[in-house]
């Protein structure tokens, strides 16, 4: 059996461009390229600590405010005080009435936001998983809430839970706020509903579970991330929320902690107790950097999860 050989086809040779490239070590433009890529990165950063400086500073501000006395805030706003005032803060803890308003405050958004996180995830869920005639409507009708300003809604609001006796009520307003929220919760699960794997579901439903259980048990905990995320801009909505509560909710016993700050810095007429009213104010504003500090990692998790998928 006679075999042949054959030679190795001989190796293209580099064109100019190439040889040039290679001896040199860097692509024509390359140096100008990543020049302009630290440039832009610098500027980048410098304008992230510029925010990051003006979000800061005014918190930083407002808690050493909060251990001064009347007379420093105004002689000296900018100097550290010359002791810590903790008597601010029982001051507006208990003379304030703060205590009341604060529990009021957690019991409606916990409840509102239970009711939120629940019917909105059940309505997105439905609305990114399954083909309906109305489907779409249904979706645009949410996403048309989001449009919808609140201004418009609070004289039919008001009316509407009067005839149900529900004004000047802490469920009253538990309700108000879920349907303010839930435009925007509907439509931020939907997305990310849409982005979860079908096969998973599918493979309950295969198992015998059924479409509550499939989604209780199954899509619910792999929308974690999601559900944290839009857990934490409801929380932030519904903790400053001011104008619902001072029209629907008139009642001393009934208001929340944004009432409360307002009725503190008008408790003495034209002379507010200043250091009691800073002291409030970061009290209002302690839970909201306490949450966001907690669930920070998640909340970035859940706002990347629809493009990394």
């Amino acid at each position: 059996m006679k075999t042949t050989e054959t030679s190795p086809a001989p190796a293209a040779e580099p064109l100019p461009h190439e040889v040039k490239a290679g001896r040199s070590g860097a692509g024509p433009g390359e140096g100008g390229w990543r020049g302009r890529g630290r440039v832009l990165n610098a500027f980048s950063h410098g304008v992230l600590v510029l925010w990051a400086f003006m979000v800061v500073m005014p918190l930083l501000w407002a808690v050493m405010t909060s251990f001064k006395d009347d007379d420093a805030i105004f002689s000296s706003p900018w100097s550290l005080p010359d002791r810590l005032h903790f008597e601010n803060w029982s001051r507006a803890w208990s003379q304030a009435h703060m205590s009341d308003y604060f529990l009021n405050t957690v019991l409606v958004v916990a409840g509102s936001l239970a009711g939120t996180l629940l019917l909105g995830s059940m309505a997105a869920y439905v609305l990114a998983r399954f083909d309906f005639p109305g489907n779409r409507f249904l979706y645009f009708l949410f996403i048309g809430g989001m449009s919808f300003p609140i201004m418009l809604a609070l004289v039919p609001l008001f009316f509407v839970l009067n005839n149900i006796q529900l004004l000047n009520t802490l469920h009253g307003l538990i309700l108000v706020y879920i349907a303010y929220s839930l435009p925007f919760t509907v439509f931020f699960l939907t997305a990310f509903f849409r982005t979860l794997p079908t096969s998973v579901a599918e493979a309950a439903l295969i198992d015998g579970a059924s479409h509550t259980r499939t989604f209780f048990q199954v899509m619910l905990p792999m929308a974690k991330p999601g559900l944290i995320s839009v857990g934490i801009f409801n929380f932030l909505g519904q903790w400053n929320q001011y104008m619902l509560p001072t029209v629907l909710n008139t009642e001393p016993e009934h208001k929340v902690l944004s009432q409360g700050l307002v009725q503190l810095a008008v408790s003495q007429g034209y002379k507010g107790d200043w250091s009691g009213l800073f002291a409030g104010l970061v009290m209002a504003m302690l839970p909201v950097l306490a949450a966001y500090a907690v669930f920070q990692r998640q909340v970035v998790a859940g706002l990347t999860a629809g493009a990394l998928k």
